[in-house]
């Protein structure tokens, strides 16, 4: 990743954090913001630069004042915040749902290159990480085949999911409250209420905010094989809302409330609750995905 891309990341991040704690309220110091961001204190210093230069902060070291509202065309744009690696797959993912791709489709990389702005590598390296798990075939001199997955595939898939998040679920709700995940989780919050008071208009926007935050939960217990793991978990079950398009808007509403009491259960840090409203959760994604195979 581009310092400038991790910069921009840590830009965006803090804009949330300042509209967060809203106009007159003192920000964290250089540290806690260092920690909460994962960036160093050096880029900390470069972003409270740059919301002092455009007006949102004042002052310096521990009293750095919030002092202007943040518009909502402040942040840098997701794709100069992103690597490539994350670029395509969300590209692809949108030509798959654009172009309604179905099983035995032909995937020419240099075309998706063209199309999507980035080199022939990093399509190969983004098809590669799926080819393992049999939903795409590479054939020899003839590019891509999209296998699709089956019922029996995603319910599979799905086992998976529930044991790893429910692990994560429990432990994010652990945390001291001085973790970094608390104020991120906050964000998100304030997020689905915005996305909910505007539903009819941007319940197509659940799917990014759905994916942020199962992997805020899913981080909170890191472990390298299901981080790996976690792009098929992603391919299939965070664009799945997209993919069955019966009922959108009232699923995605349902799903945003779902995530609201999921995320009120993490604060309380009552481990059965957190447990409880987990399982619910997954038990309604679970729902949602296999509607998907039912015809209508």
């Amino acid at each position: 990743m581009k310092s400038d891309t991790v910069f921009k990341l840590a830009f965006n991040e803090m804009l949330n954090i300042v509209a967060l704690v809203g106009a007159g309220a003192v920000l964290p110091s250089e540290n806690d913001l260092s920690a909460q961001l994962g960036v160093s204190r050096t880029t900390v210093r470069k972003v409270l630069t740059q919301l002092g230069d455009r007006g949102y902060v004042t002052g310096e070291g521990r009293s750095r004042i919030v002092v202007g509202v943040v518009p909502a065309d402040a942040h840098f744009p997701y794709t100069e915040t992103v690597p490539t690696s994350e670029q395509v797959e969300r590209r692809f993912m949108e030509w798959m749902l654009r172009g309604d791709t179905k099983p035995g489709a032909q995937i020419n990389e240099l075309e998706l290159a063209r199309e999507f702005g980035v080199g022939t590598t990093g399509i190969r390296e983004f098809l590669n990480r799926f080819r393992r798990f049999g939903l795409i075939e590479k054939r020899p001199n003839a590019g891509w085949l999209f296998k699709g997955f089956t019922e029996d595939f995603a319910m599979e898939l799905f086992e998976i999911r529930e044991m790893f998040e429910l692990r994560s679920a429990l432990a994010l709700a652990s945390l001291p409250p001085s973790s970094p995940v608390w104020t991120k989780l906050k964000v998100l919050e304030r997020q689905h209420h915005d996305l909910l008071s505007a539903i009819d208009e941007r319940f197509h926007d659940f799917s990014d905010l759905d994916n942020r935050f199962h992997r805020l939960i899913n981080a909170a217990a890191p472990n390298r094989f299901i981080d790996d793991f976690y792009d098929i978990i992603t391919f299939i079950f965070h664009y799945h809302y997209q993919w069955n398009k019966r009922d959108e808007r009232q699923r995605n509403e349902v799903a945003i409330r779902e995530h609201l009491a999921y995320i009120e259960a993490l604060q309380s840090h009552d481990l059965a609750l957190v447990r409880a409203v987990c399982s619910h959760h997954l038990s309604s994604a679970k729902t949602t995905m296999m509607q998907a195979f039912s015809p209508g």
